[in-house]
């Protein structure tokens, strides 16, 4: 950029705690750790992206500096002195201007021209040219200002907690009744349409998906994609700007927790920790690889210029590492105390149980979130999988967790398809006591049958196999097991017969997930019918087969009806496990609940034929029917009726 190196005597030495950059009336102070490194400087950014740069002071790991008369909105990031020998998994380059590791704002984005962020320094950006704020997103001092007023967690009980999984842009971006500049954003989430829609679903918490800064991949930019999903974290404190209508994003994302929590509802995030948008060793450098690559990455042994991947995004970041894991619990801490969060879901979380190559639930991850007050408080939720050796955890997070349970989401598939097994039902109704001992109790289980990876709910009853020509992997990405069954035909089609099916099915899966002990989840998008044409990895398409279709809200009436049932049922509420009373008669099963007072039984007919249910009227009254209709004393072909104690 042609600007000098200022000497440190510009500014004062500043205090080595705590890190990031923290403003005050007098100005700034800047903390960033590498241990590595020979010297840090500050990079300053004007208007014109020209940089004016300081040496910070060292003091241990941290490099460190206070600018008077600095204050928010001052942009910034930092260039690293050090080793470069990636055989041996060391590689600062000063070339590279690196994001602030906890930047409470970044703006701008990864711009991917012809030229690739390569980590070989025979390239010639890496030998004669710097990335600038041109190309590089920068850091952004955040002022933290905000007026909460008597803003006040819900703090719903587990028990009465009803999911909605959802992406923040996706929701709004064609709804008729939100302005269209807030449209995608955080401010179009809060509008009064929305927050309505969710009230009358019977929705408690809507569980978005990252929200975390994170960065475009090269090889969808090639293909004219874009990481939709937000999978690539690279910012563990700043709200992604592109989802924002206003000039802060801070702000509009603490506005709309505000009114999330005045309309009773809680806000969880999808939180990325077990990697970042830095991607394998062939990866851009834009924060920790090039403060401090070994610390922050977990390398291979054999050849530290790799890394190990347990995530299936080319690294793992090193959890084990005191600094990591205390940039992951002060980042957690963060949208808690400062953004009023809820809780928090945690992808690939077995991952973070891995100190070493081993998963264990008595990993420090897991000691240091339990310990921590702030964060052992609110709600976690636990993907308890990863693509490591024994890398499926389902049953095996520690208590304080509940989990999304995939054995859930494929036993209900299989039965719903007419495979499954009636035991397996009654397990998974009865809140998987085989699963989840008695100390974890039912609401350690995350029931869903759809989430944002997979099928929607309409292609799991329209599709035999995924559909994911538009990623361009030539349909070889996406789960090739997705226990879906298209009802006859393939795809969207005009047979009454086969629409029929397929709508019972649904109204069937629907109303059993309902039914189950443990907290429900449902997939944004599904009451609406919303399809994705058999893409069951849309994880690059930000279009609209991705953007919830709002013209024909089929299913929310259903989803309100048994949202209020599920609210005036204790026994589909209860917290502690009952034994599992299991039944088959002809072709239907059935699964008594049992509670002291208000005991209910379970119908499922998973076939195409109607059969008679046999249970004597002074006994059992039926108070609910997937597909309401037909003789009183019959189940209809592929549906699920509930009934209670008269």
């Amino acid at each position: 950029m042609g600007v000098s190196v200022q000497d440190a005597f510009v500014f004062s030495a500043g205090l080595p705690e705590p890190l990031g950059a923290t403003a005050s009336d007098a100005g700034v102070n800047f903390a960033v750790f590498s241990s590595v490194a020979e010297s840090v400087e500050l990079c300053i950014l004007d208007g014109r992206h020209r940089e004016k740069r300081f040496r910070l002071i060292r003091s241990g790991d941290v490099h460190h500096g206070f600018l008077p008369g600095a204050g928010p909105g001052l942009r910034y990031g930092f260039r690293v002195s050090g080793p470069w020998n990636p055989n041996d998994g060391l590689r600062c380059n000063p070339a590279k201007l690196l994001l602030d590791p906890y930047a409470r704002a970044i703006a701008g984005e990864v711009r991917w021209g012809s030229a690739v962020y390569s980590h070989d320094r025979t390239h010639p950006l890496r030998r004669n040219e710097e990335d600038s704020a041109n190309s590089m997103p920068w850091s952004v001092v955040d002022g933290g200002r905000f007026g909460w007023e008597d803003d006040r967690h819900p703090a719903i009980p587990w028990a009465d907690t009803v999911i909605y999984e959802t992406h923040t842009k996706g929701a709004t971006a064609r709804h008729p009744d939100v302005p269209p500049p807030l449209r995608g954003t955080y401010a179009g989430l809060a509008h009064p349409a929305l927050i309505d829609h969710f009230r009358r679903m019977g929705v408690t918490a809507v569980e978005l998906m990252p929200v975390q800064f994170f960065a475009d991949d090269h090889f969808l930019a090639t293909r004219s994609l874009r990481q939709y999903w937000g999978y690539q974290t690279i910012g563990f404190f700043s709200p992604h700007p592109l989802y924002a209508a206003s000039t802060s994003p801070v702000d509009e994302f603490k506005a709309m927790v505000a009114a999330f929590h005045r309309a009773g509802l809680e806000v969880i995030l999808d939180v990325v920790y077990n990697h970042t948008a830095e991607g394998n060793h062939e990866g851009p450098t834009l924060c920790f690889r090039g403060l401090d690559n070994a610390a922050y990455y977990r390398l291979d042994p054999q050849d530290p210029s790799r890394y190990r991947d347990f995530t299936g995004t080319g690294s793992t970041l090193a959890i084990a590492h005191p600094q990591v894991r205390r940039l992951v619990l002060d980042s957690l801490r963060y949208w808690v105390e400062e953004m009023h969060v809820d809780g928090f879901r945690f992808d690939l979380v077995v991952s973070l149980g891995r100190d070493d190559d081993a998963y264990s639930p008595a990993a420090t991850f897991f000691q240091a979130v339990a310990a921590d007050p702030v964060v052992s408080a609110v709600k976690l939720i636990a993907e308890p999988w990863d693509l490591g050796p024994s890398g499926y955890q389902v049953g095996g997070v520690p208590p304080g967790w509940s989990e999304w349970n995939g054995r859930y989401r494929d036993e209900m598939r299989d039965f719903w398809r007419g495979g499954g097994r009636d035991l397996d039902l009654a397990r998974r109704l009865s809140g998987s006591p085989d699963i989840y001992p008695p100390d974890r109790g039912t609401t350690a289980s995350i029931n869903f049958i759809t989430s944002h990876d997979g099928f929607t709910l309409a292609d799991l009853v329209s599709y035999d196999i995924k559909h994911n020509d538009g990623n361009g992997e030539s349909n070889h990405d996406g789960d090739d097991h997705n226990r879906s069954w298209n009802s006859g035909v393939e795809g969207p089609t005009s047979d009454t017969a086969t629409r029929a099916t397929r709508e019972r099915r649904v109204r069937a899966m629907l109303t059993t997930l309902f039914c189950s002990r443990g907290v429900p989840m449902v997939l944004g998008g599904d009451e609406l019918g919303r399809s994705q044409s058999g893409n069951n990895n849309a994880y690059c398409q930000d279009n609209h087969l991705s953007w919830y279709d709002w013209s024909d809200p089929t299913l929310v009436d259903l989803f309100s009806t048994l949202a209020e049932l599920r609210r005036r049922q204790p026994a589909l509420r209860a917290a502690d496990h009952s034994p599992v009373e299991a039944r088959t008669v002809g072709p239907l099963v059935m699964v008594e609940l049992a509670h002291e007072s208000h005991p209910l039984l379970v119908v499922a007919n998973s076939t195409e034929a109607a059969a008679p249910h046999h249970l004597p009227a002074a006994q059992w009254q039926r108070l609910f029917s997937s597909f309401p209709g037909g003789p009183e004393a019959e189940i209809g072909p592929w549906s699920v009726s509930l009934f209670g104690r008269p």
